[in-house]
């Protein structure tokens, strides 16, 4: 395993290079590949390990008794899932955790980060604070969907989304990580519809849109009026950090 790239990692900052050959083996550490469309997590399972994107891209979704489809988040390179429900095994999964890509999976023990072992490590109390401020992020990241699916219409959705990923990267020359299918489930949306309401926004003059790459108009006051909406979102989403 190339340990440079896990130090790059949010649940090792602080973590000494040559103590994480040591900290995989005590948190038994297990690397497993996934194809494209294979299930990683299923609901309704129990889980007591959390998973770290190596490679690839995972999707956190949602299916329900009908077969609708909702992603609730993207997941990928360096990022963490099903932390939340490692800390609590008891509570069964509610999503599954689809590979969307060819994807590497680091697998570690929860239980074993937050129980110290026999022979106290060093590095317990720093993994400890990490993962309590990646759960945090993971908690307004829900949040953020819940301010994206909010609005009523589907306009209003993709601009409330695009105009988030604007202030992410301070561009509004946007690629983002869905295809056309996977942003309409991200959004709460039929895919013909949203598909539909992309085309009548480009000729209003909103946005200009080549398969996942969006350019956004400024200009448009409709733009605008979004843009605050996105900024007074990211304003409270601050108050909590």
């Amino acid at each position: 395993m190339d340990f440079p790239i896990l130090k790059k990692i949010p649940l090792f900052y602080g973590v000494k290079p040559e103590e994480i050959p040591s900290i995989l083996h005590c948190l038994s550490g297990q690397i497993r590949s996934f194809s494209k469309g294979e299930m990683i997590f299923c609901a309704g399972e129990s889980i007591t390990s959390v998973g770290i994107v190596l490679e690839g891209s995972v999707h956190i979704e949602i299916d329900d008794f009908w077969g609708s489809k909702n992603i609730l988040n993207h997941v990928g390179p360096g990022q963490l899932f099903g932390e939340a429900y490692a800390c609590s095994p008891s509570e069964p999964l509610m999503v599954n955790v689809v590979s969307v890509t060819p994807s590497q999976i680091l697998f570690l023990d929860v239980p074993k980060i937050l129980h110290t072992c026999e022979k106290p490590c060093s590095h317990h109390q720093q993994m400890i604070e990490n993962l309590l401020r990646i759960m945090a992020t993971s908690n307004l990241q829900l949040s953020r969907r819940i301010l994206h699916t909010t609005p009523k219409t589907i306009r209003e959705r993709l601009l409330a989304y695009l105009s988030y990923q604007e202030l992410l990267i301070g561009s509004p020359e946007i690629t983002i990580a869905f295809n056309r299918q996977q942003l309409a489930d991200y959004l709460s949306v039929d895919r013909s519809a949203l598909s539909k309401e992309i085309g009548k926004m480009q000729k209003d003059g909103l946005l200009e849109v080549k398969k996942n790459e969006f350019v956004l108009k400024a200009e448009n006051k409709e733009y605008d009026a979004v843009c605050i909406f996105a900024e007074c979102s990211r304003f409270t989403e601050k108050q909590f950090l």
